[in-house]
């Protein structure tokens, strides 16, 4: 036996650099599958192309340069350009990604303005063709009038991408809607100009019988027209969704403060956020946001940071402890030392999380773009095999070519182009009636998978907004006169659980007296006199520094609220305990009901929360949750969604804060409560407006059902293809009834997605 020393087993080019590309050119998902096979092949590479985002994300080891890597895509016939070097103080805009929100967005324009010209130019010459009785006399100039600037302008994008796949011995869909419609446009030329379909009083004729037809009569201006005016409405879909790509990027940048308020020789003096170095102290003051990462040098405060680890109860903070960039100042007044900027707050980790998490999600290859890998080609040799043949058994050029055209034609994947967006724009449209929004097709494939729906707890099964939940009273104490004296001093308070108290007191007592001698105790509470009775409201070390005990019955009230992860508030007054309130965040109304139903689909549902066990484990058993996974960082929710699928899981998350956003995008369907931040919504797949978690089961059922619908008509338009391709290669199939199939088949699609309206 020969052993081998661990150094001899290592490999010659292990990846030591990784580096994101955005990649140009791309016009379907077998493109990136292209780019990605080529950059594989390199020694040492591996990449991963995402056509949704136009990335590359590529780990390349030594001896492998970023322009080796540059010059391969570019010879497989797309561009490729490293993403700009951030500035030391870039803005949002800067330090977005590189995706396209401006490319993509002037894609879709130019799309637009090609699809409406096109439409405007195809419809006469659609409606003339089909409907005898509008031929008027040379109606067939006009028609080529109208369809040669569609065919040679409006289908561009299509003869520059077939043009530039036969330059790489490659064909696509491009390649089969280019040589179409120019097969098309070149016969109805040939046709005008040198056989008998020009002269004066031509009439088109309409005939469903299956017979062979004098090619030099027939034009079949209305084919290529219609064909390129449908391709690129499904074109214009797409590029409309693509422009999402990095918008949860942005979200999550945007979420900081635009400027600080810096202190500068004793005076305050405001900057832009990007400005801020790590020793500065800068000003908070109550309801703005924290510029940056850093520790309290003076003050004391709550701050809400729900937003970024899902704590539904706002944070106490004073002189010496730490807080996080975007979170806010609820109430005092603080100063705050800078101590991570830029790059390095967790604001910015969090955004590269989401970042890493879409371009890691593989893009789904599309149904239609698979097949087309074997579809195309074997079209285009039967077209060609069609021609040949006719020519060499008959030798009637014009009979052999109006075969062959009528082999294109019939094949053109008009339906394909119809078939997706179609059924995508009706399902949404009901979707967004019933407060659930689709994003795009790539996000329905797993809807049918997902076993396992992952719930954030904090505004998602809860409300996120603290509540008044128990009032406890001692011994000859009513309810009205507790929360009236503890409410109204509460009342004075900017603390968000003395709003909580104040607002619920207001709700059940009515208009709450004004208090004396307001003061606040950093810390543990608020003091004053209400009604004249000198009250005490907070923490129960606030009323021992009054040598006020609270009675046995209270302080098991107290310890029993906070075990079920409630936060309890002692109220004294006049040297004596007098009650305990309890503050929580309150269940949301239908989640009980919603966990039922998403059982019901056939899902496991798993609580995961940044809050503490207890809370946890109390929304779980009030909502019915078996599973609960709490005290959980922004990280650790991406790694415990990626161990469930490693588990062989399917995994939905529905959440609605930053501290959501990256787990979304890892999961294998993301659903986002609407009522969220942008970057949980913008990470998602599926946006629930409503906020209501109860919608999420019916976004399930209608992402399943559009999928189903989607798959039924790639069905049927390929089905129709394969049936009639012998039909027109044997010259039993005129081009013009072809057009009229190809027309039916995308009336059927239509049709077949109209169906959804009906969801419920």
């Amino acid at each position: 036996m020969t052993s081998i020393a661990p150094e001899e087993t290592a490999t010659p080019a292990l990846p030591v650099a990784e580096i994101e590309l955005s990649i140009g050119g791309m016009t379907c998902a077998s493109c990136a599958a292209r780019i990605e096979k080529k950059l594989n092949r390199m020694d040492g590479v591996n990449a991963t192309v995402n056509f949704a985002t136009e990335k590359a994300k590529v780990a390349y080891g030594t001896g492998v340069e970023v322009a080796d890597l540059i010059a391969t895509v570019e010879k497989t016939g797309y561009t490729a350009q490293e993403p700009p070097e951030p500035a030391p103080h870039a803005d949002k805009e800067a330090a977005a990604p590189v995706g396209a929100p401006e490319a993509d967005g002037g894609e879709a324009g130019a799309l637009r303005q090609r699809l409406l010209v096109s439409l405007v130019l195809s419809a006469p010459v659609v409606l003339m063709a089909m409907v005898p009785a509008l031929q008027f006399d040379n109606w067939q100039w006009l028609s080529l009038t109208l369809a040669a600037p569609v065919v040679v302008w409006g289908a561009l994008p299509f003869h520059r991408a077939a043009w530039t796949n036969a330059r790489h011995g490659a064909a696509t869909m491009d390649t089969l809607v280019s040589i179409g419609t120019l097969a098309a446009l070149g016969w109805s030329l040939w046709a005008l100009f040198f056989g008998h379909a020009g002269m004066p009083g031509m009439r088109h004729g309409f005939d469903f019988t299956i017979s062979r037809a004098d090619g030099s009569s027939s034009i079949y201006l209305e084919a290529a027209a219609g064909v390129t005016t449908f391709i690129l409405a499904g074109r214009y879909l797409e590029a409309k969704s693509k422009r999402k790509a990095g918008a949860a990027l942005r979200a999550l940048l945007e979420l900081g403060a635009k400027d600080v308020a810096v202190l500068r020789d004793g005076r305050e003096v405001r900057i832009p956020t990007a400005e801020l170095v790590v020793g500065d102290r800068f000003v908070v003051r109550p309801g703005e946001k924290i510029a940056t990462d850093g520790t309290v040098v003076e003050g004391s405060s709550a701050v809400d940071a729900a937003m970024l680890t899902g704590e539904s109860v706002p944070v106490d903070v004073t002189v010496g402890d730490a807080v996080t960039g975007a979170t806010v100042n609820s109430s005092g007044l603080l100063v705050v030392e800078a101590t991570r900027v830029g790059a390095d707050t967790q604001l910015a980790r969090m955004a590269k999380l989401v970042e890493d998490a879409q371009n890691g999600k593989a893009a789904v290859q599309r149904l239609a773009d698979r097949i087309s890998g074997i579809f195309v080609p074997v079209v285009l040799l039967i077209a060609l095999g069609t021609l040949l043949v006719w020519l060499l058994t008959t030798g009637d050029a014009a009979a052999a070519f109006t075969a062959a055209v009528a082999v294109l034609i019939i094949a053109c994947p008009c339906a394909l182009g119809l078939a997706t967006p179609t059924a995508l724009m009706v399902g949404t449209g009901r979707g967004a009636q019933l407060g659930i929004l689709i994003k795009g097709p790539e996000v329905l494939e797993s809807t049918r998978r997902v076993d396992t729906v992952v719930l954030d707890k904090t505004g998602t099964v809860t409300t996120g907004r603290m509540a008044l939940h128990d009032v406890i009273t001692a011994p000859g104490v009513t309810d009205q006169e507790l929360l009236r004296l503890a409410g109204a001093l509460e009342h004075a308070s900017e603390h968000p659980i003395a709003r909580a108290i104040a607002d619920g007191a207001a709700e059940r007592t009515g208009a709450l007296p004004t208090p004396e001698g307001f003061e606040n105790v950093a810390g543990l509470g608020v003091q004053g006199v209400v009604d004249g009775h000198a009250v005490l409201v907070g923490r129960e070390k606030l009323l021992s520094e009054w040598a006020i005990e609270l009675p046995a019955e209270l302080a098991a009230a107290k310890a029993a609220a906070e075990a079920e992860g409630r936060t309890a508030v002692a109220v004294a007054w006049n040297g004596e305990a007098r009650g305990i309130l309890t503050v929580a965040d309150a269940v949301k109304d239908t989640s009980a009901e919603a966990v039922a139903e998403l059982r019901r689909l056939g899902l496991t549902p798993v609580l995961l929360t940044g809050d503490n066990k207890a809370v946890a484990e109390s929304v779980a058993r009030e909502v019915g949750i078996d599973e609960v996974i709490a005290e959980v960082l922004p990280q650790d929710k991406v790694a415990v969604v990626k161990r469930l699928q490693a588990e062989g899981r399917t995994v939905a998350m529905v959440g609605d804060g930053v501290n959501d956003a990256a787990a979304l995008a890892t999961a294998d369907l993301g659903l986002a409560m609407g009522t969220g931040t942008d970057a949980a919504i913008e990470a998602g797949d599926l946006t629930l407006v409503r906020g209501d978690l109860l919608v999420a089961a019916d976004a399930i059922r209608l992402s399943r059902r559009t999928l189903a619908t989607i798959k039924g008509n790639l069905f049927w338009a390929f089905g129709y293809n394969v049936a009639a391709l012998p039909l027109a290669a044997a010259g039993l199939l005129n081009p013009m009834i072809a057009g009229a199939a190809m027309a039916f088949s995308s009336v059927f699609v239509v049709t077949n997605s109209l169906r959804l309206r009906r969801f419920t």
